[in-house]
């Protein structure tokens, strides 16, 4: 079985690039797909570039094209917990899209991609880790001893850029999410089309307040590595019969 392993920007697909032992490189679109293993377990490793629709294209070609049985992303994100520090990591159980929705009076009311109140409504909202695959997430990583703390809840998903300390608190305030990146709802999304399980990991960066463009400068790349440390260790947990 294939693995798809999606990261966003070079610092985060650096440390992956570097373990892969690559066997052939495709290029499609925008995008190098690399095919080899990775700790001994076959992959194909991407960079998607920034966005939802990035994440999209890549995930469905990683899908019908390379045959990935699973797809994970690692990367990194922007914190909106508040007892959350730069560096800790959040594996997502549910992502958000947080900017799909129906504006009115000024505001967004979010609402399933896909979907609006008066034409196909649903009482959905975001995209759920399988529980089986979640659960022997979980068991991998007891005991961690990385110096990284790990978290598991919601992610947010927006093509915008977080840095606004009032965005933060309502954002987390809103959705109870953790962190918030451009990539993972759309990664779910075709995922869950496919039935296809996938799981999301994000290192963060910065806290997604107004000094999120100089702590994602200074300690992005470093953060990154320890996101695509902890997608290693769970690849045989992504590998593991019944995925």
């Amino acid at each position: 079985m294939t693995i798809g392993l999606i990261c966003a920007i070079d610092s985060e697909l650096a440390a992956l690039s570097a373990a892969l032992e690559a066997e052939r490189h495709t290029d499609i679109a925008h995008t190098r797909f690399a095919e080899g293993t990775l700790d001994g377990h076959p992959v194909v490793l991407v960079g998607a570039g920034m966005g939802k629709v990035n994440a999209a294209v890549v995930t469905t070609l990683l899908i019908e094209r390379f045959g990935a049985r699973a797809v994970v992303f690692s990367g990194v994100a922007g914190g909106l917990r508040p007892d959350l520090a730069v560096g800790d990591v959040v594996i997502a159980d549910r992502v958000i899209q947080c900017d799909a929705g129906r504006i009115e009076d000024g505001r967004l009311r979010v609402y399933q991609p896909g979907h609006v109140e008066f034409f196909n409504p649903t009482d959905r909202l975001g995209y759920d880790v399988d529980p089986a695959l979640l659960a022997r997430v979980r068991e991998a990583l007891a005991g961690l001893e990385s110096g990284a703390r790990v978290v598991y809840d919601t992610v947010l998903t927006g093509d915008q850029y977080l840095h606004c300390e009032d965005t933060r608190t309502r954002l987390h305030a809103e959705f109870a999410g953790a962190a918030i990146e451009m990539e993972g709802g759309a990664l779910a999304q075709v995922c869950e089309s496919f039935g296809v399980p996938w799981l999301v990991v994000r290192a963060l960066s910065d806290l997604a307040g107004r000094d999120s463009i100089r702590d994602f400068t200074a300690f992005g790349a470093a953060v990154a590595e320890t996101s695509a440390a902890i997608l290693r260790r769970l690849l045989p947990v992504v590998f593991a019969d019944g995925v």
